[in-house]
């Protein structure tokens, strides 16, 4: 490993990681109390949800081309102060359409995080010859566990806007600070400008799409459960029960636990055996949410499915990456925006079916897909394929 790219660059990235998702964590405890707010129907509320998978659909590729331009250590000192500012906007939402405005504004600036996060990993997992994937997301999973807890929990004395707001201005502040120490790992001039000028969909590798095959489903659940796990628990749980919050904290805690111990088990097991390990778990835990269990047996749902879920995007990103040096931040970029754009369908359609069969039926609704990332989990160990020949 160059001393540019010493264990202290992956510990900084790792940080990173971290710290990003407390705003969102900030988020996601609060969506029940909005519902009440604006007196939302699941179906309403799915339609406003909307905000978030769209923002990264459309500004994916505009934000993986200027990553490639600028390098991901730029895009976190000027978007990480974005995000802080965009996340209290959901909280201040007068109506549905306000809402969904809010949250599409605030996914904006998440996406060029997310965007050079990936991008930054991958370039550090091929440049130093090490398996670090996992155990960012890992981290990024345990930000998102730790942001939410705390949320959940200072909200019984603190106003919503004033917990978020707090969650994420101090966390905006030692990204900055962290991100300025990272080296640019972005490619040459000539190969970056070759990266941003993707001519056709049939340039792309075809292993790629099967890779999209297996996550959009595995990304599909893991918002189901972001976006729902409280409204399922607030439903299960005696009217005016405070810890409906904890099915996210649960959810998120063991996608953190999955992803730390990803990267020791792919070595051992090799990708697909691991994907299917987890899938296989994932599926475990949604039955047990669909099945009329005891209430509190559905944490032990949400803890299945987090830790089934937890190494799913991590190696397809991985795999991703692998496939061609020169377009990987292209090539992660169109995989994100496949597997999230999922989301985009899944909300509404997971509302509509909780507003007329119960949420617990709607979530059903996720095992076949899962079933199918089960079966394409074979192509996450991809080798990296030549560019096509140029016509003569």
């Amino acid at each position: 490993m160059t001393p540019s790219l010493s264990s202290g660059t992956v510990r900084l990235i790792m940080a990173l990681f971290f710290l990003h998702p407390f705003a969102l964590g900030g988020w996601l405890p609060h969506i029940p109390y909005v519902q009440s707010k604006l007196d939302l129907t699941n179906a309403q509320l799915a339609l406003s949800l909307l905000g978030l998978p769209l923002a990264f659909v459309f500004i994916s590729k505009f934000a993986a081309k200027v990553v490639a331009q600028y390098g991901a250590p730029k895009i976190f000192l000027v978007f990480f102060p974005i995000q802080a500012a965009t996340v209290v906007l959901p909280l201040f939402a007068v109506s549905q359409i306000t809402l969904f405005l809010a949250l599409l504004i605030f996914g904006a600036s998440m996406t060029f995080l997310n965007v050079a996060l990936n991008v930054y990993a991958g370039q550090l997992e091929k440049a130093a010859k090490k398996s670090v994937m996992n155990r960012c997301h890992g981290f990024w999973a345990l930000g998102l566990t730790v942001g939410s807890f705390l949320a959940a929990m200072f909200t019984v004395s603190l106003s919503p806007a004033f917990t978020v707001l707090a969650l994420s201005a101090s966390t905006t502040v030692l990204a900055v600070w962290l991100a300025r120490s990272l080296p640019n790992l972005r490619p040459k001039t000539s190969d970056t400008q070759k990266a941003t000028k993707r001519r056709k969909l049939r340039d792309y590798p075809t292993t790629l799409f099967l890779i999209v095959l297996f996550v959009v489903s595995v990304t599909m659940a893991e918002g189901a459960m972001a976006n729902w796990g409280a409204v399922y628990m607030a439903e299960r749980l005696p009217e005016g029960a405070s810890t409906a919050g904890l099915a996210i904290t649960v959810f998120s805690g063991f996608v953190a636990f999955g992803r730390f111990i990803g990267d020791f088990l792919k070595v051992r097991m090799g990708s697909t055996n691991l994907a299917r390990m987890n899938v296989g778990l994932a599926i475990i835990g949604l039955v047990i949410l669909v099945a009329p269990f005891p209430p509190l047996m559905s944490f032990v749902g949400f803890a299945c499915i987090g830790l089934g879920l937890s190494v799913g995007f991590p190696l397809a990103v991985s795999a991703a990456a692998a496939l061609e040096d020169e377009h990987d931040a292209d090539n992660i970029a169109f995989l994100s925006v496949m597997a999230i754009g999922t989301n985009v369908v899944a909300p509404p359609i997971i509302g509509l079916l909780a507003d007329n069969v119960g949420i617990s039926l709607a979530l059903a609704a996720l095992l076949p897909g899962l079933c199918l990332s089960f079966v394409m989990a074979r192509h996450l160990t991809p080798t990296p394929e030549l560019p096509k020949a140029a016509p003569a």
